[in-house]
């Protein structure tokens, strides 16, 4: 049997973006996908990589894989930070940076943005979250695709004051001088049309991480899961089955 798969969502998304892959996925798999500190059925609580990275620590039992997409890959970054790989079978990264804001030596952060861009955007999203949702959304898929409708309605549910808490603490990190600590396998994923992140990053993880692997979703930008749902659940059932359970 395979271990069991613990999924854990983008900023200003829940844990159900993530039915239609464990679905597909079916019997064979014990799926789980909390909502994470701020989000969804936790949106009263407190967000932060550490509050997740807590949380994580709590529910887990060993072995488990963990897929993380987006901000959740900062949440899985920052609990083996913390905790170390021990509980894990396996990691998954979707389409992530350990470090969001470039600067001279490092554009692997988001997508053609440098610091004073991600604080106009920063105070965007302080001036009107409903305003800026539907970018939200549509920056999650591919160039030329609509924003999907379930994602949007997700990202406008949310509670502006917690978005934007969760968002500064992320353009705030550096957590590469974790990614050489991973020593378990580990597939990098990414979304090779990704509006938000460059596969340089992806590249750099992979290169980093002494048991790593590339995974591109050619068709996908930022969300393969949701873009390319039966590749993404075929590649992770196939990596589950390759960790001891």
């Amino acid at each position: 049997m395979p271990p069991p798969v613990l999924f854990l969502h983008g900023w200003a998304m829940r844990g159900a973006t993530f039915d239609g892959i464990a679905a597909r996925l079916g019997p064979e798999f014990r799926c789980l996908a909390p909502d994470l500190p701020g989000h969804g059925r936790a949106a009263g609580q407190t967000p932060g990589l550490d509050a997740a990275a807590e949380m994580l620590a709590q529910v887990i039992r060993p072995p488990v894989l963990l897929v993380g997409w987006s901000m959740g890959a900062a949440v899985a970054w920052r609990y083996i930070e913390r905790c170390g790989t021990g509980a894990l079978a396996g990691l998954v990264t979707v389409d992530m940076s350990p470090k969001l804001l470039n600067q001279d030596g490092w554009m692997h952060g988001l997508k053609g943005q440098m610091p004073v861009d991600v604080a106009r955007t920063t105070e965007q999203y302080r001036a009107s979250w409903q305003g800026a949702a539907e970018s939200v959304a549509a920056g999650m898929f591919a160039d030329g695709a609509a924003a999907d409708a379930a994602a949007l309605r997700q990202v406008r549910e949310n509670d502006p004051a917690q978005m934007l808490i969760a968002w500064e603490e992320m353009t705030a990190m550096d957590l590469r001088p974790v990614i050489g600590r991973i020593d378990i396998p580990y597939l990098v994923a990414f979304g090779a049309r990704s509006r938000v992140y460059p596969a340089s990053a992806s590249a750099w993880i992979a290169a980093e991480a002494p048991r790593a692997t590339l995974a591109p979703f050619n068709a996908s930008g930022h969300s393969p899961h949701l873009e390319e749902p039966a590749a993404f659940a075929a590649r992770i059932a196939a990596f589950a089955r390759s960790l001891p359970a």
